[in-house]
């Protein structure tokens, strides 16, 4: 690699062209240079005196700042205990962030105790020193050496070293300069910034808007060559915990109230189908006041961007993501690339506050469409899979977007006919014809044409035709009747296999009638088995089809009028003779005003599509209006809980994305990836599958894999606001696309296909291996299969996203790494580990980690409060990352764990939920846990999370 060049986050920065246009580096959302806090110092000690004259101390230091205006201690920070050391070096540091000003007055107080225990709820007072800020800012070298006093006033207790933090500064310095009398105390520095980035957030139009109250931990460790790295640790809050969800709270009342909308318009009803509307209608009024009811008290909410773990149950925010963050470790070695490695964390997206007595959305959901049948029988509707269901859903969302669309871009013809623009003309004519004919596509389908006569037979008055006769049963349905005595009882929903275009009275028709009597008809060649069709007789059983052929020949017309208008326009050339007779057809010969003779066509095509989706929106609102009314109560409950679910996981999904997008502005391998496959998005999930936990991880399966419905847009924002760069959200529930708007100078550097509005795919994928004591139990006495299917089944997602990558992407795109084992091989390794029968095996998530930032994909960690199991994950991961790509010395590898997880980002991100900085572990659970995976002592107890 050659020098001038960094790696950031999977991307390479041409560090020689970024600097010189430092302007630069926030248009295009990369910081390199950090903005740091004003003071940062690291503490020391030397010759300590232990209140037992025959030991040495386990020394802390606690620091306080002197308020200058209310004279009292305001406690500031704290130091980790360093044992049976007289000379201890603290890898905790101190610092003053932005909103807490250091001026050279500031006057700082250090006390030092020797602790007990490594709780420190036991020491004893050893001695205190006092300095400015201004003292150590004039100090030669910028360090201090000040005696400790004792209580009694003497200085014999020792004596403070303060020696002042340029972290911007990567110095090259042996390690041996850095001792203490214990050999184990070779120690690294550490430096906290407790509410400031690494990287300027409040200056950079790229983050500022989504990311928020970061917390920053620095350290030095030793590699393998006796050189010093520099490891940032930096978690953020995400302001889309809130904004996300209570976009999608909108998105859902407005579909449901225009659910509500499409069912009064379905016109008349027999009363047995009225009745059934009507229920249904009031189900959907009780969801809509439920999510108004919730929307309204999280509008109430100010200021907070998180929901901490303690709030997991709470109703008003069971939309929220439990403790969402994003968490970055930033590496700095000698003579080396920068690199960047992010990760998100949040609790695994569930429905807490309905809880999980009768499990999670996997098994429910099973359960419900095995008990669909017989309620549809009671309720006498036809029953419609899941498929069927999901297919009526997609066209009424469809024929929606297309119709505006469609009129406008009608609009758009006669304005360039008016303009007599031949360029404008052919564009819109281009669109019209594509919108056009995806919308004739989408109806196209056999189950709208079904669905017609359906609601036909659901009219007031219906009488079948030749009520008689009974038709031999047979043939592939669609859907099954359960039929009653009721007069109003349902028709078969299915119909034969022919083109929409092709006439029913072409087959031999087959009838069903009010009493259940049946009939058969002979056809050539003999009997025929054909699903039953509701007749009338005054129905025409062709006119959908005529309805559905009259707009692609109204299209038709369109075009040929245009190519009309066109050739007469070039009166050097001679219209062809078949071109010339349609459009001799359509129109008579008036060379003058385009528009004049465009608009009757136009207008005609206008009112076809119009007629068309009206009579679509009715037979799918018909077939939802079935789904929905044999399915009352438990269908809405679990449309009730999918929705929360799909909140929570959509709400980290966009966070991870933005992350993702940021740190890969610059990288042009990534964006190629980006539009032509898509990112994985891989879940890693430490859940047991046992109990309530059990619940938990079908909710969340079920949730990620509706993330499959989600695409993302990239917009250019209407200002550099910091309001008009929150991601937007639009659709409905079987189509979301979250919009991501960037400032205009950063939006102009992205490829034409991201600017022109390309749907941006993310595949999710998940892997689960429980880790804590109840998965001991399941695999002894319980059942694992569910983490096994579901391992089973995301390892061949994320084998199919690789092999669609290798065929569309050259694979230079892709990040380089130390490890050089090749992508293919790691997927090997792990479909081996998948299959393999091993407790707690956890190198499947180490594997999948590691495939998923090779494919530059996104990552994400979760257990059940994304607090205690997930920060052992998230350390190990960053140690391992040390270790494997940064040459991390093998003696300081637990030695870092151990930093990171007693005063790194993970403690702070307990002490935001719990307010108390341990880890919700006891030493049974901890038993049970692999030894990787268990905290220093000290910093676990039995706590309320």
């Amino acid at each position: 690699m050659e020098d001038g060049t960094q790696h950031l986050g999977h991307c390479m920065v041409d560090m020689k062209e970024l600097s010189a246009n430092p302007e630069g580096l926030t248009a295009a959302g990369v910081i390199l240079t950090p903005k740091l806090p004003q003071v940062e110092f690291s503490l020391a000690c030397n010759d300590l005196v232990a209140s037992g004259r025959d030991r040495k101390p386990n020394a802390l230091v606690q620091v306080a700042v002197i308020d200058p205006h209310k004279q009292h201690l305001v406690s500031h920070a704290c130091t980790e205990i360093v044992e049976a050391n007289k000379d201890p070096l603290f890898l905790t540091g101190v610092t003053f962030p932005s909103e807490y000003p250091a001026s050279p007055e500031t006057l700082v107080k250090l006390t030092v105790y020797d602790a007990k225990d490594k709780s420190q709820e036991s020491s004893t007072f050893l001695g205190s020193a006092t300095f400015s800020v201004g003292d150590l800012l004039r100090a030669k070298d910028e360090r201090l050496t000040l005696s400790l006093r004792s209580s009694d006033g003497v200085c014999a207790a020792g004596a403070v070293v303060v020696s002042r933090l340029k972290m911007g500064e990567m110095e090259e310095v042996d390690v041996d300069h850095i001792t203490t009398d214990i050999p184990s105390h070779k120690c690294p520095v550490v430096c906290e910034s407790a509410s400031h980035a690494c990287i300027d957030r409040e200056n950079n139009p790229l983050t500022g808007p989504v990311f928020k109250n970061p917390v920053c931990k620095v350290y030095r460790f030793q590699t393998v060559e006796s050189k010093w790295m520099l490891v940032r640790e930096q978690m953020e809050e995400c302001t889309l915990s809130f904004s996300i969800p209570k976009q999608l709270l909108s998105l859902y009342i407005q579909e449901d109230m225009s659910r509500v909308q499409d069912l009064r318009e379905l016109g008349e009803l027999s009363p047995h189908w009225d009745n059934l509307r009507k229920e249904v209608m009031t189900r959907y009024g009780g969801i809509i006041n439920s999510y108004q009811e919730t929307l309204a008290e999280l509008d109430k909410i100010t200021g907070r961007s998180f929901k901490p773990s303690c709030c997991k149950a709470q109703k008003s925010l069971e939309f929220i993501p439990i403790n969402l963050h994003t968490q970055r470790m930033r590496v700095t070695c000698p003579r080396k690339t920068d690199a960047f490695y992010d990760i998100v964390t949040v609790g695994a997206p569930a429905a807490h506050f309905q809880g999980f007595k009768c499990g999670g959305l996997q098994r429910l959901l099973s359960r419900y469409e095995a008990e669909k049948k017989s309620f549809s029988t009671a309720y006498q509707c036809i029953y419609y899979s899941p498929e069927h269901t999901a297919k009526a859903q997609e066209v009424l969302s469809t024929v929606s977007l297309l119709q505006p669309l469609i009129t406008s871009l009608a609009d758009q013809l006669l304005q360039a006919a008016q303009e007599h623009s031949s360029p404008g003309l052919r564009d819109a004519l281009k669109n019209l014809s594509d919108k056009t004919e995806q919308l004739v596509h989408t109806l196209k389908d056999e189950l709208v044409k079904s669905a017609l006569l359906a609601l036909h037979a659901a009219r007031p008055g219906y009488v079948s035709k030749n009520q008689k006769q009974t038709p031999v049963q047979g043939g592939q349905h669609q859907g099954h009747i359960h039929q009653g005595s009721d007069q109003n009882q349902s028709p078969v929903q299915g119909l034969p296999g022919h083109s929409p275009a092709t006439s029913v009275t072409e087959n031999t028709a087959v009838c069903n009638n009010v009493d259940g009597s049946q009939t058969t008809t002979r056809g050539d060649g003999g009997l025929k088995h054909q699903d039953s069709i509701p007749h009338h007789k005054e129905y025409d059983e062709e006119e959908w089809d005529r309805v559905w052929a009259n707009v692609a020949k109204c299209l038709n017309c369109v075009i040929a009028m245009v190519d009309k208008l066109q050739e007469e326009d070039n009166s050097k050339q001679e219209p062809l003779p078949e071109q010339q007779q349609l459009a001799d057809v359509i129109t008579s010969h008036n060379p003058g005003d385009w528009r004049e003779q465009l608009h009757p066509p136009v207008t005609r095509l206008k009112e076809c599509v119009m007629e068309v989706v009206e009579k679509a929106k009715r037979a799918m609102t018909f077939v939802l209006l079935q789904e929905a009314a044999c399915s009352i109560p438990q269908g809405f409950f679990l449309q009730q809980r999918r929705d929360v679910v799909f909140s929570q996981a959509l709400a980290a999904l966009a966070c991870g994305f933005v992350m993702r997008l940021y740190a890969g502005m610059q990288d042009k391998g990534f964006l190629r990836q980006l539009h032509l496959v898509g990112l994985v998005a891989q879940f890693e999930s430490l859940l047991s599958t046992y109990s309530e936990e059990i619940g938990m991880l079908e909710d969340m399966e079920v949730g990620i894999s509706d993330l499959q419905r989600v695409v993302f847009q990239i917009t250019e924002a209407k200002t550099d606001d910091l309001s008009d760069l929150q991601p937007l959200v639009c659709g409905r529930r079987d189509h979301f696309t979250v919009e991501v708007p960037l400032p205009r100078l950063v939006f102009q550097t992205l490829p034409e296909e991201i600017r022109g509005g390309k749907p941006l795919r993310v595949f999710p994928v998940l892997f689960n291996v429980g880790i804590n004591e109840q998965q001991t139990i399941a695999e002894r006495f319980g059942d694992i299969s569910l983490q096994e299917r579901i391992n089973q089944r995301n390892f061949e997602m994320l084998e199919a996203y690789y092999k669609s990558l290798s065929e569309k992407v050259p694979l230079e795109c892709l990040p380089c790494f130390q490890t050089q084992t090749d992508i293919k091989e790691l997927l090997e390794t792990l479909g081996q580990n998948v299959v393999t029968k091993k407790k707690k095996n956890v190198e499947i998530l180490w594997i999948a980690g590691t495939i998923c930032r090779r494919l530059n994909g996104i990552r994400f960690t979760s257990c059940k409060s994304a607090k205690d199991r997930t920060s052992m994950s998230v350390t190990l991961e960053q140690c391992a990352l040390l270790r494997d790509e940064h040459q991390l010395s093998k003696d300081f590898f637990i030695r870092a764990l151990d930093c990171m997880r007693r005063e790194g980002c993970r403690i702070e991100n307990v002490q935001k939920n719990i307010r108390c900085r341990k880890y919700a572990f006891n030493m049974l659970q901890l038993m049970a846990f692999p030894k990787c995976y268990r905290p220093p002592e000290g910093t676990y107890g039995k706590v309320d999370s």
